[in-house]
């Protein structure tokens, strides 16, 4: 997903695992712009509406997956995935969190693939 296919307001998913066949993840509206320093891009401040530790997140668009709208865009990504990741994760009854995502020091978000030292 592109920066610009997210705007503020938008209400999206960070997918974070499996439970019972399906994926899941934690619901945040989107709040504005911000720099994504792992990634060294364009990512996205977000709210997480249930506050806790971090309230405000920032996130890399390809994060993302829309909630408040049914865009084509994300329907296929969030098929895609579901395709490729749910086989692998045997979820029968339990809520696995896959480990995909960590938290920086600056509350940042970010994917395991994108991770790198001192960031």
């Amino acid at each position: 997903m592109s920066h610009a296919h997210f705007r503020p307001g938008d209400q999206v998913v960070i997918l974070k695992g499996v439970a019972e066949g399906e994926l899941w993840g934690d619901a945040m509206t989107v709040v504005a712009p911000s720099w994504h320093t792992p990634t060294d891009e364009d990512g996205w401040r977000l709210r997480n509406p249930n506050g806790g530790e971090q309230t405000f997140i920032t996130a890399h668009p390809r994060y993302l997956v829309h909630l408040s709208r049914r865009c084509p865009d994300c329907l296929i990504h969030l098929r895609a995935l579901e395709n490729h990741l749910t086989p692998k994760v045997d979820s029968t009854d339990t809520v696995i969190d896959c480990g995909w995502y960590s938290t920086t020091a600056l509350n940042q978000l970010v994917h395991t693939a994108d991770a790198r030292d001192g960031r």
